[in-house]
């Protein structure tokens, strides 16, 4: 299978994860006539797919370690469900934050679920496999965690004040602390005993996250926490050209995954996981280059925005360092 065979590749690897989950979601911008609880099926095939090709092109290929089958014949039946626990929590987090953005605002939802996430994940993953310099790692988390800060700020300047809600701001911290669960359950299963190679961790974590959708998916659309339920035939309805951008973020973001725990082989999940968490960034980038969000904002947008860049490169710088 392929690894990273330098820091350096590794690094790039990270980045590349980072730009990738800052911009699958743009994949829904396209959409037209389309719930998100619905492209959401989309994506979590897209997700799935993508992983496999991965696994059987990439995984398969090259001198370094076995290959995605015979990984799968040799790793530990734990370990597989490690990854699929992994996918399932991974997967209610997202719904959850998407959900949390619908209801409170980017400004909101973002940098709460977001920073926690950052927190939790970082730390139970070190917990787990100890790689680098926890004083390099804790001071890339904390700018991190400021960057995210002046993301929220930055978006916040945008427009008028709107009224949060406490039940949305329970659903974003829920969000945020499964979506840095996910993290330590697939180190578990990349590093005890026979462990799964990163390629098999990624298809058994997307796998569980496809499952996991005919419980959580279907369980939002009928009670869904904003807007009206939608009947099941809903999900057999619906552009091609809807259907196949909902596709195409899943490849997206599982690229970003794969890329992610491949270059954690070489640097440990805390550090790859801590530089990906830098996806906000990508985000705001695509709204300011791309869609013109800060088109006439004022001075303490442009301020915030500058700021969260700064910090954000400066985390990077840091964690990199830790290894």
């Amino acid at each position: 299978m392929f690894l990273p065979h330098s820091f350096g590749l590794a690094i790039a690897m990270m980045i590349a994860a980072a730009v990738c989950w800052g911009s699958f979601a743009n994949t829904f911008k396209g959409i037209r006539h389309r719930r998100w609880e619905l492209y959401y099926w989309d994506y979590a095939v897209g997700i799935f797919v993508m992983a496999l090709i991965y696994a059987f092109t990439l995984g398969s290929s090259g001198h370094n370690g076995s290959s995605f089958l015979e990984n799968l014949r040799s790793a530990d039946a734990s370990n597989v469900g490690w990854a699929l626990l992994a996918g399932v929590i991974f997967n209610l987090a997202n719904i959850l934050l998407i959900a949390g953005i619908d209801m409170a605002g980017l400004a909101i939802a973002f940098p709460i679920s977001i920073g926690i996430a950052l927190v939790v994940g970082v730390i139970l993953s070190y917990v787990l496999q100890p790689l680098g310099s926890i004083a390099m790692l804790g001071g890339g988390v904390a700018c991190a965690l400021i960057a995210v800060f002046f993301d929220g700020r930055a978006y916040g300047e945008l427009g008028g004040a709107r009224r949060v809600s406490s039940k949305s701001i329970v659903v974003c911290i829920v969000s945020g602390i499964l979506m840095g669960l996910w993290a330590p359950f697939s180190t578990r299963a990349l590093t005890h005993g026979h462990p799964l190679t990163p390629y098999g961790a990624v298809v058994f974590l997307t796998l569980g996250a496809l499952l996991s959708c005919l419980v959580w998916n279907i369980y939002f659309m009928r009670r869904p926490l904003v807007g009206e339920p939608i009947p099941l035939l809903e999900l057999f309805r619906g552009s091609v050209r809807d259907r196949l951008l909902g596709c195409l973020g899943g490849c997206i973001w599982s690229t970003g995954m794969t890329f992610d725990l491949v270059a954690a082989s070489y640097t440990g999940v805390a550090i790859s996981y801590a530089i990906g968490q830098s996806s906000p960034m990508i985000a705001a980038l695509w709204g300011v280059l791309a869609f013109k969000e800060f088109e006439g904002a004022n001075r303490r947008a442009i301020l915030s925005l500058a700021l969260m860049f700064a910090f954000y490169v400066l985390a990077i710088v840091l964690v990199a360092r830790a290894s």
